[in-house]
């Protein structure tokens, strides 16, 4: 049972639902519900597609996601930066018509399922790591600048291409005299609502003694305000004759469900974005999933997140979708609103679904200046220049790894930024694990602790070298760790004992053992025998395993404490045992 539990979470918060966590789960239904509704058509127009497809990726995903996932408040769904994502991996395939597009999202968002559900498999939850903070902090800055330069065109009224900042602002600068001034009139008041309803509507609300929740809902239906707005004014001015770009018709009823034409040859070129989607969904969706858990005390399972994120785009191809995750503003919505468990984004596709069904006639007369303008507003909020500045007087390393990023997202296009983005990831660490420091340590005066010999008076013993390694061992810093023990010993003639004091070493990969062989064989032709302490336990099973125990010159001590306490007290006049043993060779 527990293991059906680690696979369908559903069966354990299910359990202890009742009527007041329905209660609280339907009200943040209805508002996310009311924010999705308007987020899912402009995220569709944002990946080139009709805008029936977002409310069709609105459905079934979160569905799939309340049964694997373990996010109680994540809201899964289209997002910004995987809609531009797709829109670039589906605009470089030259498709003919919009039937061949909406297949080919359809089947990349089947792709990417697969491969998440397979990680999620393979337990490569971890995989939440692979791009640090910077260069994450530093991708979504880059995106939503793009995305919002690519939205202008919309705003303008003009038509214009392009999958980097450089070439959309060249394109919308050649066709800026194209300006059509009621599309700029309904775009500029359109955007200028929505910031001003973000910050400025709850507030004036709560002065009039509106009640907080009902402020909250109303401030949070800013979107479908200026939807419901324009696409009046579009109708009654007859503004679509005057050149307004409307969203027209939107076909009424829930998608038929059918897999993905299998196409072996189109699956193939899509397989490398489908790879980076997976992986820039997945990040963005723990990280807001792990933010939100911990404001309640709750945890994730970044492995199980993974199966339900990969559920949902599965559900979300089947249903004529494309490519989800789990958004930012959405689950921080969801989750202020009071959602309780993951039923919550059950019930936001049924009123999806509703929407469906009886709403769509009514978009008609929709602006899609008004859907651009949403996304402006939404993408403009996840832009951090200023991180820039912090990271840039904290760690210059990372400060050009995030500015690296940024350039080749905003001059290259996404997936080279997101490709620079886990490159730069790697060699980062790499790099900083390359030379792990590392400590001279002597004890401190009447105790049992032991520090820096450079940072706290300490009592030496020059027989005795103790180097504490701060980090685990493995293939990138097993020559590092040779090299340093040579110099040290070279640097103090007189020295019999060599202490690796390890209380931070998690890991010895097989080329940190070789180094470790090495090492005793060394000292023990230069007479000087290799200790050991402070191993942890893992680490001490898997030496257990090798020769290397056997053939170590000293010995294995439990704490550094009891390795001075034994060597220190061993007599100077007397020679030790290695210094024996190599004369004796």
């Amino acid at each position: 049972m527990n293991t059906l539990k680690n696979y369908f979470p559903i069966l354990d918060w299910a359990k202890s639902y009742n009527k007041l966590t329905l209660t609280n789960d339907l009200i943040a239904a209805v508002i996310v519900t009311i924010m999705l509704i308007p987020q899912s058509l402009a995220y569709a127009l944002l990946a080139g597609l009709p805008p029936e497809v977002g409310l069709y990726a609105s459905i079934l995903p979160l569905i799939a996601y309340a049964i694997f996932g373990t996010s109680r408040t994540l809201a899964v769904g289209p997002v910004a930066v995987v809609s531009l994502m797709t829109a670039t991996a589906l605009g470089s395939l030259g498709l003919a018509n919009t039937t061949d597009y909406i297949a080919a999202a359809g089947a990349l968002a089947l792709i990417s399922g697969t491969l998440l559900i397979l990680m999620g498999f393979f337990k490569l939850g971890a995989m939440a790591n692979l791009l640090s903070h910077p260069v994450i902090s530093g991708f979504i800055t880059a995106s939503g600048l793009i995305i919002a330069a690519s939205q202008l065109k919309h705003i303008l009224g003009i038509n214009a291409s392009g999958h980097n900042l450089y070439d959309i602002l060249s394109s919308i600068i050649i066709h800026l005299e194209d300006t059509n001034i009621p599309t700029l009139i309904i775009g500029v008041s359109a955007t200028a609502f929505l910031f001003w309803t973000r910050k400025s509507l709850k507030p004036l609300l709560l002065k009039t003694g509106m009640n907080s929740k009902l402020a909250d809902v109303i401030a949070k239906a800013g979107p479908v305000l200026a939807v419901a707005a324009t696409a009046f004014a579009t109708y009654y001015y007859r503004l679509e004759l005057e050149g307004v770009k409307v969203v027209g018709i939107v076909p009424t009823g829930l998608p038929e469900f059918a897999l993905p034409h299998f196409d072996a040859e189109l699956w193939q070129q899509l397989l490398i974005s489908a790879m980076l989607i997976s992986i820039v969904g997945f990040v963005e969706s723990v990280s807001v999933a792990q933010t939100l858990a911990a404001k309640r005390r709750q945890r994730i399972d970044p492995s199980q997140e993974l199966i339900g994120l990969g559920a949902s785009n599965v559900g979300s191809a089947v249903s004529g979708g494309f490519p989800v995750t789990g958004g930012f503003s959405r689950s921080v919505v969801n989750f202020d609103a009071g959602a309780e468990t993951p039923a919550a984004g059950a019930f936001t596709a049924v009123g999806i679904a509703v929407a469906t069904l009886f709403l769509t006639p009514l978009l008609f007369f929709l602006p899609k200046a008004t859907l651009a303008a949403t996304i402006i507003v939404a993408v403009l909020s996840l832009v951090d220049l200023g991180a820039l500045k912090r990271t840039w007087s904290y760690s210059k390393p990372d400060f050009m790894a995030m500015l690296a990023t940024i350039l080749l997202t905003l001059l290259v296009g996404v997936e080279a930024g997101i490709i620079a983005g886990v490159t730069l990831s790697i060699a980062l660490f790499l790099q900083r694990t390359s030379k792990p420091h590392d400590a001279i340590v002597g004890r401190i005066p009447g105790t049992e602790h032991f520090r820096n010999v450079d940072r706290f008076e300490v009592e030496y013993d020059e027989k005795i070298i103790t180097l504490r390694i701060d980090m685990s061992l493995y293939f990138v810093n097993a020559r590092y760790l040779e090299d340093r023990v040579y110099d040290l010993i070279a640097q103090q003639k007189g020295v019999q004992h060599f202490v690796l004091m390890c209380p931070a070493v998690n890991l010895i990969d097989a080329s940190a053992l070789e180094s470790l062989e090495a090492i005793n064989q060394r000292l023990k032709d230069f007479g000087v025998c290799f200790h050991l302490s402070e191993v942890k336990g893992p680490v001490m099973d898997q030496l257990k395993k090798s020769h290397f125990l056997n053939e170590l010159t000293g010995q294995v001590f439990l704490s550094q404490y009891q390795a001075w306490c034994t060597l220190h007290n061993e007599s100077d006049t007397r020679m030790s045992k290695c210094a024996k043993a190599a004369l004796s060779d």
